[in-house]
């Protein structure tokens, strides 16, 4: 069975040499297992409750997007998109926050940390705190709960919030699902394995130390200055050196094949000098960063191109978004006001007849077929996709006819084309009940 699998990617900062290993070379290599249906996003709504500089929120965007996609993300392959350009996550966290209890957010980590700050400080405990910050685990769960994901990639530290998203959905489902599961509860996949780079002064590489190397920024000089910081012991060239827990070897060792790591580390204990040992790191990450950064330069001089690829992947993750959304608001009750007419007790006659909505049945100057669901007025409330025989056009009429909205989830629906999900679900059990 295909798996859904969704990484959120945060849009503060530039990606460093550390970011790249361990979280963009791994999740784009997640993305090309079969059986795995990827979606990446931008996770810029987040960025806001952390950044009030819209520049930067801007420049962040953009590289960010750039990175990945210089890196090899295939968006043919995944569905690559802002979170902005996603109008149904922010109602699908409105929904979700009318069935989360105070009580979940008030245990939710980044706020407690808040709190316990304000607290040390003798201030006000909420000092500071905005709505944003506070229940921004809603929006993470309607990121995750809005495809349907089944496993979401995360730390240990994030592992709450999945655990929050399958308590709202759960929640959700109880209330409003009827005896369906209309969310899918994720499981995190926890990225116990991660590489982490050390910095250039041996603790892990962080922009918060201020110690990264840059993965595109200053370009091949720029790497070669960053490595060429990288402290390292006394030992001149000539005497031995110990390659286990050296910073510089942990980074090589993170680009190098077995072949060289070993050579690498061999040459370091016959006496290979701390300078040389560098040149070949860099040597090493130019060989594999060079192309990348070219593409990544190529993209940041176009960001038209970006562009359009964020919209062909908002395209993309709404064909699965929106129908679902139209569900999920005629789950709890944001239906369309239509008249529903009912099975009169004695035999309908022809005017009854004409109150109801009908299906229509053609053939395209493709050969296509297709049919749709009218109503009283002519509008277009289901319309199929193409169908190459006009007897399956045929039997999915039927079925529609006399299952209603339960055969809604299987039928070639052109959900871009058809009206809101609920209407036709209404005139569908109109159907179906003029026919009993």
């Amino acid at each position: 069975m295909t798996e859904r699998v969704l990484t959120g990617i945060t849009t503060t900062g530039t990606p460093h040499l550390g970011n790249y290993v361990g979280a963009i070379r791994p999740a784009i290599a997640a993305s090309r297992e079969p059986g795995v249906e990827s979606f990446f996003f931008l996770a810029d709504y987040h960025a806001l409750i952390k950044c009030d500089d819209p520049a930067r929120i801007e420049r962040s965007r953009l590289e960010i997007a750039a990175t990945w996609l210089a890196a090899g993300l295939d968006t043919e392959r995944v569905t690559f998109y802002r979170q902005s350009d996603i109008p149904e996550t922010p109602e699908l966290t409105w929904l979700l926050t009318c069935v989360c209890a105070k009580g979940l957010m008030n245990r939710a980590h980044a706020y407690k940390a808040a709190t316990d700050v304000n607290a040390a400080a003798g201030e006000d405990l909420d000092a500071g705190v905005t709505m944003g910050l506070f229940s921004y685990p809603i929006l993470m769960a309607a990121d995750i709960l809005l495809f349907n994901a089944h496993r979401v990639p995360v730390g240990r530290d994030q592992v709450q919030h999945i655990e929050m998203a399958r308590d709202m959905g759960q929640r959700f489902n109880h209330l409003f699902g009827q005896g369906r599961e209309l969310f899918v509860l994720p499981r995190a996949e926890i990225e116990e394995e991660v590489a982490t780079l050390p910095g250039l002064d041996g603790r892990k590489m962080s922009k918060s130390y201020d110690n990264t190397i840059p993965l595109f920024g200053g370009g091949a000089k720029g790497l070669k200055e960053a490595v060429a910081r990288i402290v390292t012991d006394s030992r001149l060239p000539g005497e031995p050196k110990d390659p286990e827990g050296a910073a510089l070897v942990t980074v090589h060792d993170a680009f190098a094949t077995p072949e060289q790591r070993s050579a690498f580390h061999a040459d370091l204990r016959a006496g290979l000098g701390w300078g040389e040992a560098k040149q070949r790191l860099v040597n090493l990450l130019e060989g594999q960063i060079a192309p990348m950064r070219e593409r990544y330069v190529e993209l940041m001089a176009h960001p038209e191109r970006i562009e359009e690829v964020l919209q062909h992947g908002a395209a993309k993750a709404r064909r699965v978004a929106t129908p679902f959304l139209a569900e999920l608001r005629a789950a709890v009750g944001l239906r369309p006001m239509l008249a529903v007419p009912r099975a009169a007790p004695v035999a309908a006659g022809p005017a009854d007849k004409a109150a109801l909505p009908l299906f229509k049945q053609y053939r395209e100057a493709d050969g296509r077929f297709f049919f749709k669901l009218v109503d009283t007025h002519g509008h277009t409330l289901l319309q199929s996709l193409g169908l190459p025989d006009g007897r399956e056009a045929g039997g999915w009429v039927k079925r529609l006819k006399t299952e209603a909205a339960a055969a809604l989830a299987e039928a070639p629906i052109d959900w871009a084309a058809s009206g809101e999900r609920g209407a036709a679900e209404a005139a569908l059990a109109a159907l179906a009940a003029a026919q009993d």
